[in-house]
């Protein structure tokens, strides 16, 4: 037995179900390029989107427990939404979320795989969307059924499955709002659009990281000049930039000087960090494309943990005013814009990041250049509640019985906007987030993957906790 569960008529019928049902699905889901608003502007005509949809919601309906309700919202305006209300056979209430939208197609795809096109190698299932994060409709709605199959009490279960994650979930709030009383009071979130450092545990997050962005412009000239003529007299706007980027990051080491942008790191974090770095080892380095000799910011794997989640970060991630290498003439330029993007530690607001660093960017600018900062969005990060009680019990027994493995608890890089909102909305309930996003899974980027024995593996992870929260309450 695994805590509610018959471990092994649960193993059958998930491997089962994911042989006859999902993964058929998936590589159906997979062939629509249903890129997200943010990069397809004409999304509404082109139709993607909604045959997404409408394919998700053809297997909700077929694969649902009786009396289940399913149903698409759509707001004018505004992505649809995937609704799916499944009565619950105990107390409780709990919401499973995930989104169908999918990233750009990306280039450098190996040449027997392509972004629209499902290719299964082994464990791994290819194709753009399946990891981030289409699974999670399957892998949630497979939870509830293990319950229902097996008698287990469960509670009552909301799958909201929106269509916009990847443009930052611009539509989430205005449905939130729309469904209203049918939300009810979920004491349990759960989120299966995450990380993993490896696929043979359970990795479950502990916090996520806010971001800051902006254009910063420097401007010295109004046209361009002859740089033989205007060097050495009219300044440079790209060492101006350089030295206003100074203000908020130490050249030598990436670190971030602004205490704005800084926050305290909880011990329990600290303490968290250093367990998962001794189960991670120097994969987490490891796993990155260095070019040639490249060395990480540190060789100590707790510190680099810490970095990527709690610590800010800065990039610059597109520029204009520099001309291609093979249009570059011999002229003083009159501008530079960088694109920044700045990782924020989870307990430092997105708005006062920014304007703190459109303050720090733009006073005082050297040589009296003409410097402009706007800012291109702002989002929070977010802290898990305690796992303490029977969350953290449930998932304790739940990852060695479905992974042979104990849980790990780390923080991720990236951002969730919806968590926030969520945890807002909800301040009673608990959050389980975690996911498949682990080593050269690749999300956004070429050769993405689904590695489909960690998404079985999370059904039953996630049916334990349902079971768990039920007769918690």
């Amino acid at each position: 037995m695994s805590g509610y569960l018959n471990l092994e008529q649960a193993q059958a019928m998930v491997e089962s179900d994911w042989r006859e049902s999902i993964r058929p699905a998936l590589e159906a889901f997979i062939r629509i390029p249903a890129k997200s608003p943010a990069f397809d502007r004409d999304w509404s005509a082109n139709g993607y989107i909604d045959e997404a949809v409408a394919q998700v919601e053809a297997w909700c309906r077929a694969q649902a427990p009786a009396g289940s309700h399913v149903e698409v919202i759509r707001l004018r305006g505004r992505t649809p939404l995937l609704w799916v209300d499944v009565p619950g056979t105990g107390p409780g209430e709990t919401l499973l979320y995930g989104h169908l939208d999918k990233q750009p197609e990306a280039s450098g795809w190996d040449s027997d795989k392509a972004p629209w096109t499902p290719v299964a190698e082994g464990d791994r299932l290819y194709g753009r969307g399946a990891a981030d994060d289409g699974y999670a409709v399957f892998s949630s709605l497979e939870a509830v059924r293990l319950l229902h199959e097996q008698g287990v009490s469960c509670p009552r279960c909301m799958l909201l499955i929106e269509c916009a994650e990847e443009s930052g979930s611009p539509d989430l709030p205005a449905y939130i709002e729309h469904l209203g009383p049918r939300l009810g009071q979920p004491g349990l979130v759960v989120c299966l659009d995450s990380g993993c450092a490896n696929y043979e545990q359970l990795w479950v997050t502990t916090s996520l990281r806010g971001m800051a962005a902006g254009d910063l412009t420097v401007r010295v000239l109004d046209q361009g000049v002859h740089s033989g003529d205007a060097g050495g007299v009219v300044p440079s706007s790209f060492r101006i930039a350089r030295a206003l980027l100074e203000r908020i990051e130490d050249t030598a080491t990436g670190a971030i000087r602004l205490p704005a942008l800084q926050a305290e790191i909880p011990a329990e974090r600290v303490e968290q960090a250093e367990l998962a770095a001794s189960v991670i080892g120097t994969d987490l380095a490891d796993k990155y494309p260095w070019a040639s000799a490249t060395r990480p910011n540190s060789e100590s794997t707790p510190t680099l943990i810490l970095n990527r989640t709690w610590r800010p970060a800065l990039e610059v991630i597109g520029a204009d005013g520099l001309p291609p290498r093979t249009e570059a003439g011999n002229v003083l330029r009159p501008a530079t814009t960088l694109r920044l993007s700045l990782r924020l530690p989870p307990t430092v607001d997105g708005e006062a990041a920014t304007r703190a660093l459109q303050q720090t960017l733009t006073e005082a600018p050297p040589q009296n250049a003409e410097v402009q900062f706007h800012p291109a969005g702002a989002a929070n990060g977010w802290n898990a509640p305690a796992f303490a009680g029977w969350l953290g019990d449930s998932l304790g027994a739940s990852s060695r019985a479905w992974f042979g493995q104990p849980a790990v608890f780390m923080g991720e890089g990236g951002s969730i906007p919806l968590m926030n909102l969520l945890g807002a909305h909800f301040p009673a309930a608990r959050f389980l987030v975690t996911g498949v996003l682990g080593p050269g899974s690749n999300a956004h980027g070429p050769n993405e993957f689904l590695h489909m024995p960690m998404a079985q593996r999370l059904s039953g992870v996630v049916a334990e906790a349902l079971a768990a929260q039920s007769a918690a309450d």
